[in-house]
């Protein structure tokens, strides 16, 4: 009876930490705070179980790039009722207006203009949704944080042999491949030698973050919970506070089962020299519907 009770008692201690740690690392060390989001209205949306949407921005701040970019956009929406999470990649070389400018641009150049903020809002422009949470990831951060869980594993569709970005030379074979930290970067950083191009750099970012997901929600990684409390920690920005992700764990958690991915599609242009990606107005709204859930009777009516 002694030994279980200490038992108890060790996994008691050990889980307060864990939570103690997890909420001093949300709330002071990855917390922001972003004018274009209404904290109040995502709380409602929270307690109805309704769909939210998150943007996610994979910021380039290495040591030899001037600026940050946001080179890697994602909208992941969150749809409790379907028990469907739907990740959504917008090329970064989209032409659209860029909010508070007035002026058409790529949209990853908002993120380098006005930051957060302004990334938030031409997103929110270009597919007419509500984002209800901003995450930023530093991608020189996305090794520790594949490192942190054990690694992951992907189906690589083509094969080839890397150019600098992981090891000169390292063959990336095509079938199911396991990839520690700086492999994954590598792996998402590679598209010359695509023949997609960054359209399937785009691909390959998504497939990163669902074994992501996978291997995060395994038991296997418990014992390493602080690890990766810590990476994500050091290399990660938000608006979530500690006390949304336990709302988003309690009514949310069964999204990550069922993962969907998709790449908003347009044609190639040249204006004034400057290749852009330009996407369709039926393109957008058929994104649009995809990340807020709407069902085919509210389609058909709003197109009444």
């Amino acid at each position: 009876m002694t030994i279980l009770f200490l038992l108890v008692a060790a996994a008691f201690t050990y889980a307060y930490s864990i939570y103690n740690h997890a909420k001093t690392t949300f709330d002071k060390e990855m917390n922001i705070n972003v004018n274009s989001i209404d904290q109040s209205e995502t709380k409602k949306k929270i307690e109805n179980k309704e769909v939210l949407n998150v943007l996610v921005l994979g910021v380039d701040e290495r040591a030899d790039v001037e600026g940050s970019r946001s080179d890697t956009i994602i909208v992941m929406s969150l749809n409790p009722k379907d028990k469907k999470l739907t990740m959504v990649s917008i090329p970064r070389d989209t032409r659209t207006t860029i909010a508070g400018e007035g002026t058409k641009d790529k949209i990853n150049a908002a993120f380098s203009f006005g930051g957060p903020d302004m990334a938030i809002e031409t997103v929110e422009a270009f597919l007419d949704i509500e984002l209800d949470y901003y995450v930023e990831m530093n991608m020189q951060g996305l090794a520790d944080l594949v490192d942190a869980i054990g690694g992951i594993t992907v189906n690589n569709e083509i094969e080839w042999y890397d150019e600098g970005f992981y090891k000169k030379g390292y063959h990336y074979k095509k079938g199911e491949i396991k990839l520690d930290g700086p492999k994954t970067i590598g792996y998402v950083r590679m598209r010359h030698l695509d023949p997609t191009g960054d359209f399937g750099r785009t691909e390959r970012q998504r497939k990163v973050i669902k074994a992501i997901i996978d291997k995060g929600l395994s038991f296997a990684t418990v014992s390493k919970m602080n690890d990766l409390i810590d990476v994500v920690g050091n290399n990660m920005e938000t608006n979530m506070k500690f006390s949304d992700m336990k709302a988003l764990l309690a009514n949310y958690i069964d999204v990550a089962k069922n993962i969907e991915s998709y790449m908003v599609q347009g044609t190639d242009d040249r204006i004034k020299g400057i290749y852009y990606y330009i996407v369709s107005d039926e393109e957008i709204k058929k994104v649009h519907n995809m990340v807020t859930g709407k069902t085919d009777k509210e389609k058909s009516t709003e197109e009444e």
